[in-house]
């Protein structure tokens, strides 16, 4: 017969429980456990910093407004709010198919982007401006055009080693885009350089894609080749020189920019082309005897091309005696230098304020002297808050670079990062007289779509890049 328990029994028993084996975390499941969180981490963080990007440039907007105006006025407004929210719905598409991906890069997009079209609205006040003639709403429209692209990208592209196949793909490419401008009845000569295309009522700058693509091949390309690039050839004075049959790359690049210098008379991005080789063939490399090289290449071509062709020459002595009289008054002189620096010295310090300035007096103020504008209405003080988010917006890229675990992955994301590093020296030396003007604009911030696209490209693809290092423990956000 079953023994009845007393209640005193039953009731110790009951409340005694089995003591339950405790299991030591080891450092796979640490692991783990930080994969599974740090995803969250970088995409909050990200969405906070996107919150603080939309409340300054929606602040901007509201500023410009102001000092313009004297009242805001609603409409605009509203206008902005349709970037504001597709830049939320990037972050929404990253936290699905880019989970690892950098959480700097869209909110330091969209900030310049946004702080760009605030001054290009602002001109828009002081050239009254109104309607869909309004250059701000042009602007707006291409940004989110340019975004849907980026996103397009990013949700096509999941796998960015594949692109290393297309190497030869992308440098024909690069060839036809550097080419349309020279089709005649396509390609139109616009301020004596010829880089736009004409399509319909759309105008275009191949270019500006170019550059991508050109970075995908240079990457490519650099990977294959790197070995006979970086271990052949004699030395001299300590440095390692390439062998001749190693210089074809470099002087096909040269003949390129060359070529674009005196064809297009773009001397912008015939520099932005040739120095984004340079840096990726170093970086890939390691010899600096390839930037000696290249420098002397492109400056006995330079030379050459300012003696020979009026256009290279005029830019130089704008350049070297912009004050001159006879400088200042000729026609793609110096005028729009100086007045740029006059409006840069006339923003001091802190700047005369949003709406306050007078930044219209400055040609082209909306895009090839667009820092001149930001200067003037934001001061030093602003200026080196812009200047410091292209810094921090290349250091990611770098570091994206950096961390990768590919030679591919590396070369892409240190050559996209050059883009814009190259592009931002080139447009704010020439603004400030560091360096001859060039026509450049600036990333993000100048009117343009077809900067825009190009450049929202580029952040779209160093996502990619960052969110593809998930393969590494962590992702450390430092």
């Amino acid at each position: 017969m079953p023994h009845d328990d007393s209640p005193t029994e039953a009731l110790g028993r009951v409340g005694t429980k089995k003591p339950r084996r405790t299991v030591e975390p080891t450092a796979f499941t640490q692991a783990i456990t930080i994969k599974l969180r740090q995803p969250a981490k970088l995409r909050n963080l990200e969405l906070l910093l996107l919150l603080l990007a939309c409340a300054v440039c929606a602040g901007a907007m509201v500023l410009v407004q102001l000092g313009a105006l004297g009242r805001i006025d609603v409409p605009p407004l509203v206008a902005g709010t349709s970037v504001l929210g597709l830049a939320l719905v990037f972050h929404v598409v990253l936290r699905i198919v880019a989970r690892e991906a950098d959480p700097f890069v869209l909110p330091i997009a969209l900030t310049l982007n946004g702080l760009g079209i605030a001054m290009i609205y602002r001109l828009d006040l002081a050239e009254d401006r109104t309607g869909w003639g309004a250059l701000g709403i042009k602007q707006m429209v291409w940004t989110v055009l340019a975004m849907v692209i980026a996103l397009a990208v990013l949700l096509v592209i999941r796998n960015y080693r594949v692109l290393s196949r297309y190497r030869y793909v992308a440098m024909a490419t690069s060839i036809v885009l550097l080419l349309l401008p020279l089709v005649p009845g396509l390609g139109r000569t616009g301020l004596n350089a010829r880089v736009w295309i004409d399509i319909g009522p759309f105008s275009f700058q191949p270019g500006e894609l170019g550059k991508v693509t050109l970075a995908i091949f240079f990457a490519g390309y650099l990977v294959t080749a790197r070995d006979s690039l970086s271990l052949m050839g004699p030395k001299v004075l300590g440095m390692r020189f390439p062998r001749p049959r190693d210089l074809g790359p470099i002087l096909v690049v040269w003949a390129v920019a060359m070529g674009v210098l005196i064809f297009q008379r773009d001397l912008g991005t015939s520099v932005l082309y040739f120095g984004l080789f340079l840096v990726m063939i170093y970086v890939g490399t390691g010899r600096g005897s390839w930037i000696v090289l290249g420098v002397g290449l492109f400056v006995g071509g330079a030379l050459v091309a300012s003696t020979f062709l009026s256009y290279v020459q005029g830019r130089f002595q704008a350049w070297l005696d912009p004050f001159d009289q006879t400088t200042y008054d000729a026609v793609g002189g110096s005028f729009q230098l100086v007045t740029g620096l006059f409006g840069l010295a006339a923003g001091g310090l802190v700047g005369t304020g949003l709406g306050q300035g007078r930044p219209d007096t400055t040609p082209l103020a909306e895009s090839d002297y667009i820092i001149a504008s930001l200067g003037e209405e934001l001061g030093l003080a602003g200026l080196f808050a812009i200047l410091a988010l292209y810094l921090l917006f290349v250091s990611r890229g770098f570091r994206i670079g950096f961390v990768g675990q590919d030679d591919f992955g590396r070369m892409l994301g240190v050559g996209l990062a050059s883009v814009v590093a190259l592009q931002v020296f080139v447009v704010v030396g020439g603004v400030t007289r560091v360096i001859p003007l060039t026509g450049l604009t600036a990333p993000f911030l100048a009117a343009g779509g077809s900067s825009l696209v190009g450049t929202w490209i580029i952040a779209a693809l160093l996502l990619r890049l960052s969110d593809g290092v998930r393969d590494q423990p962590r992702l450390v956000i430092g």
